[in-house]
């Protein structure tokens, strides 16, 4: 017999954000947790993603149930290479000198190189992720990886630079799971489909839940 709705809320779904994190224009979904001295600047976070401490990350949009580790930096700062210097002193002018605002135009640059990442992404310990990159779902980023290209769906990539290791499934399961699109799953019946994503093999957990959207 299924449980009614009342009994199966896991918690508050309202974000858990550790005292000492700074969030700054950010946008956190429901059940999502932020760790010590994690810094947020201009990011969106889905539903039930987390987010370990001493972690940063800055124009970047990241998807539902995804694992980001500790000392991950998302969207690490590029610098003007072409510039006389490569020094904040051309972009952040005004931390040195009255009279002169922040470069504006260098700023909406950075704007627009966002990082994006899919849903049940896991990022590792100590990745970086370059500016513009796009993760697809499922993908998982290795320990102290450095990603400064696109990572597909459902592909483990590792190294520095990143590089791709091999795929988390079959291409066959990989298109099975991205029309499923279960990240989107209403929070009751996600609670229900633990017990098999805990003890059934993907094919057949996928034929069981396929089945039960038709």
């Amino acid at each position: 017999m299924e449980k009614p709705v009342d009994d199966i809320i896991l918690r508050d779904s309202q974000p858990r954000i550790h005292p000492n994190a700074k969030l700054q224009g950010t946008k956190l979904g429901n059940y999502v947790e932020i760790g010590e001295r994690v810094i947020l600047r201009d990011v969106t976070i889905g539903d039930f993603t987390y987010v370990e401490r001493h972690s940063e990350g800055i124009y970047a949009d990241i998807g539902r149930f995804c694992s980001i580790a500790s000392n991950v930096r998302i969207n690490a700062l590029e610098h003007p290479m072409e510039r006389l210097t490569t020094h904040k002193v051309t972009y952040r002018s005004n931390e040195f000198f009255r009279h002169i605002g922040l470069d504006a135009d260098y700023r909406t640059y950075r704007q627009g190189r966002r990082v994006s990442i899919g849903h049940d992404v896991w990022v590792g310990h100590g990745s970086v992720i370059m500016p513009g990159i796009n993760i697809g779902n499922g993908a998982v980023i290795g320990a102290n990886a450095v990603v400064t290209r696109d990572v597909e769906p459902y592909m483990i990539v590792a190294g520095s630079p990143a590089r791709v290791i091999r795929p988390r499934f079959p291409d066959d399961i990989v298109q099975r799971l991205e029309k499923l699109q279960w990240w989107f799953w209403p929070v009751e019946k996600f609670y229900r489909a633990i017990p098999d994503i805990q003890t059934m093999p993907i094919a057949a957990f996928l034929d069981k839940w396929e089945a039960a959207e038709n």
